[in-house]
Order: structure tokens, then C-alpha cells, then sequence
């Protein structure tokens, strides 16, 4: 089994600043790329920032130059710290991790449950 542990949403001011975790945990053999999507009401959930095994990372537009996603390999755990947060960043915040467990000979995607973050204006 593989399990995704998501922590440190919650309600923020706009201009003020989170930062996200995610740990997996499990039967892990290898990860490869982990990431960050995020889901606003009424909308379809989008890539926010993903990084790969070997540190390269990529971003949407809407958060570059505020966010930034990092990874501790040694723990399966992927972070993102988020500065300057606006109204339209709030969501429900979505962990993805690529990886192979175990028990598989192909790497699979795993979700987290999600963590909420509002920006108040």
C-alpha cells in the first residue's frame, strides 16, 4: 500500500504565505516526478508546479516568481511554499507523486486527499 499525507492549508490573508507538505509513505520502490494541482469551485483542477527526481521544476504561469515546490527524496515528501497569496489562489490543493511501489514492476499516480487554503481579500 502507498499512501499520500497532505498538511498545512488553512486561511490567509492575501499577501501573506503556506507552505504545503506531502509525505508518501508505503510500499515505495521509486518516486519520479511529485507536483502540486490545485481545484477552485467550478473549475476543473489544474497543474500548479511539479518537480522532477533530479530537481528540475516547471510552473503555471499564475504562480510563478510566488511559489516554490521543492522535494527531500531521502523522505518521499514534496513541499511547496507559497508567498504572496492572492484571492484567486484559494482551493483545494491536490499532492500528486509519480512513483513505483513495491509490489508493481510500472510506476503508477497517487493523489493525496487535498488540503483547502483561502486567501481573504
Amino acid at each position: 500500500q502507498v499512501q499520500l499525507v497532505e498538511s498545512g492549508g488553512g486561511l490567509v490573508q492575501a499577501g501573506g504565505s503556506l507552505r504545503l507538505s506531502c509525505a508518501a509513505s508505503g510500499s515505495i520502490f521509486s518516486t519520479n516526478v511529485m507536483g502540486w494541482y490545485r481545484q477552485a469551485p467550478g473549475k476543473q483542477r489544474a497543474l500548479v508546479a511539479t518537480i522532477t527526481s533530479g530537481g528540475s521544476t516547471d510552473y503555471a504561469d499564475s504562480v510563478k516568481g510566488r511559489f516554490t515546490i521543492s522535494r527531500d527524496n531521502a523522505k518521499n515528501t514534496v513541499y511547496m511554499q507559497m508567498n504572496s497569496l492572492k484571492p484567486e489562489d484559494t482551493a483545494v490543493y491536490y499532492c500528486y507523486v509519480n512513483l513505483r511501489a513495491t509490489f508493481l514492476r510500472w510506476a503508477e499516480d497517487y493523489w493525496g486527499q487535498g488540503t483547502q487554503v483561502t486567501v481573504s481579500s
